[in-house]
């Protein structure tokens, strides 16, 4: 048996759904028929007993109220059977002519007699035959049990109680006002045959009807979940391609609801993951090409060594010590990259002055740069240096020391002899919380073009211009300066100088606002 997939279970369970919908809603159609039946039979015929209704109001305007119809039980149930024309003596029963043995006109107005056998003559509406008045049904012996008489006040007076559901139709006087009820009690059940086929009717066409919406139900279900559910199955797909190592995958993505945004974030994903491969095959081809430039320069100082070329003295000795410190430096580098990279948070976290550790490592540095011919402008660092109160970070000393020795190791490696390095400090408001400290390093020719600026801080990466490996370093420092700016909660940019070279711009957030 296949495994159940999504696609099956959604229609699998909107089938059961449907289905119990539909039981349900036959089953309380056949309740409510049943149940509402009967009220509306009792209103048909209560329409039917209208001669009743006059019966009863010419009675009650001539005894004057409903207290006779109370008095006398045996009077209900002449008043209800046709026959009775009017105000009777009390305690005299009307009686058949069948019943008395007479047969005159005054019986016969008394008790019509019935209609001859044959189909009925032609009647208009409200007529009777040959356009006479029609006269009063003759049969309520199957209706008897189930009318009653309601005074003003809602209490009974003859007849039966009413019964929820019952049928009622007012009872006026001669001025109009309302002087009672008459009402007619549903019946007990449906128990002729018209009404079991009126019933069976109805619950045939409900069924019908029930099973042609459930099969445009089921045949619009599996239309929807098969269009709802194809963008997550293009997913699942996608997913096993990228788990596969196939990164270049990519799900269209159609529309804007929740799935259409799921499958774009897939894909953003999915170009992070193949960006993120191409970066780290990028990485270690840039670091095996960095340990080779060193291992090779050796193994030729030792293959020469070897065939007796070369003889061993302090200045081959000098040129191996200089390739193994270069691969200590750049193995040094490379891990502080990645311990900066992978521990943002230092343990050592306390207020710290940035000002003066920068002015020390510029102090340290001022005799390489005067060697190199590389003059050094830090008026920029004046005003804030004899502020009262100087700007105040939180942080690792030892740590902002190497950032500022590092951006300094990049002017003076980089800048050609006779150019210009100039140093600025100032501080910027900040709209939500504290100011930020900046400081820029600009320096002159030669520059970096635009298109790589903003790889300048990758890993390895060196421009391929003038700021190449021929002025030695790993090209790991500025990606070593980034990863603790970023720890410290600043930022680390690059843009061209109005000098012709590189502008590094470095914001920190300070702890306290100096007062000027």
């Amino acid at each position: 048996m296949p495994p159940l997939t999504l696609h099956r279970k959604v229609f699998l369970a909107l089938t059961v759904l449907l289905l119990a919908l539909l039981l349900m809603f036959a089953g309380l159609s056949r309740w409510g028929l049943q149940r509402g039946l009967g009220p509306y039979v009792a209103d048909i015929e209560l329409a039917r007993l209208g001669w009743l209704a006059e019966r009863l109001q010419t009675h009650h305007t001539e005894s004057g109220g409903w207290q006779r119809l109370r008095a006398e039980p045996g009077l209900w149930g002449r008043l209800s059977h046709p026959g009775w024309t009017g105000s009777q003596p009390q305690g005299v029963p009307l009686r058949s002519p069948a019943q008395t043995g007479t047969h005159s006109p005054e019986s016969e107005a008394l008790y019509p007699p019935p209609p001859p056998p044959g189909p009925p003559p032609f009647e208009r509406p409200g007529t009777g035959p040959r356009g006479g008045p029609k006269p009063p049904p003759r049969h309520t012996d199957d209706l008897f049990p189930r009318l009653g008489v309601l005074d003003e006040q809602e209490r009974v007076v003859a007849g039966t109680p009413p019964t929820p559901g019952s049928a009622r139709t007012a009872l006026r006087g001669a001025d109009g006002a309302v002087i009672g009820h008459l009402v007619l009690a549903p019946p007990p059940g449906l128990r002729s045959e018209a009404d079991q086929a009126f019933l069976a009717q109805q619950m045939g066409f409900i069924a019908g009807t029930g099973l042609a919406g459930l099969a445009l139900a089921l045949l619009l279900s599996g239309w929807i979940t098969r269009r709802w559910l194809a963008p997550v199955e293009a997913l699942a797909h996608g997913a096993n391609r990228i788990a596969q190592g196939h990164l270049d995958t990519r799900v269209p993505a159609h529309g804007h609801d929740e799935l259409a945004q799921l499958t774009r974030t897939f894909n953003t994903m999915a170009e992070q993951l193949s960006n993120l491969e191409a970066s780290r095959r990028q990485w270690l081809s840039d670091v095996a090409h960095e340990l080779r430039t060193p291992l090779a320069a050796m193994r030729a100082e030792i293959e020469a060594l070897q065939d007796g070329v070369r003889p061993f003295d302090d200045k081959t000795a000098l040129r191996l010590h200089r390739q193994v410190m270069r691969l200590i430096q750049l193995v040094g580098d490379l891990r502080a990259s990645l311990d900066t990279t992978h521990h943002s948070a230092f343990t050592a976290r306390v207020p710290v002055h940035p000002l003066p550790l920068l002015a020390e490592a510029l102090a340290s540095m001022r005799l390489r740069f005067a060697l190199a011919a590389i003059e050094v402008d830090a008026t920029g660092l004046q005003a804030l240096a004899t502020m009262p109160t100087p700007p105040l970070v939180h942080g690792d000393a030892e740590q902002l020391q190497r950032v500022f020795l590092n951006l300094l190791e990049n002017s003076l490696r980089y800048t050609d002899p006779g150019g210009l390095l100039r140093i600025h400090a100032c501080l910027i408001p900040a709209e939500n919380g504290p100011p930020h400290l900046q400081v820029q390093f600009d320096d002159s020719a030669p520059g970096v073009p635009s298109h790589e600026l903003p790889r300048l801080f990758d890993r390895l990466y060196r421009a391929e211009s003038s700021r190449n490996r021929d002025h030695g370093g790993s090209g790991l420092g500025l990606a070593i300066c980034r990863a603790i700016v970023l720890a410290h909660g600043g930022t680390l940019s690059a843009e061209p100088s109005a000098l012709g070279g590189l502008r590094l711009t470095l914001l920190l957030p300070l702890l306290d606002t100096p007062t000027t």
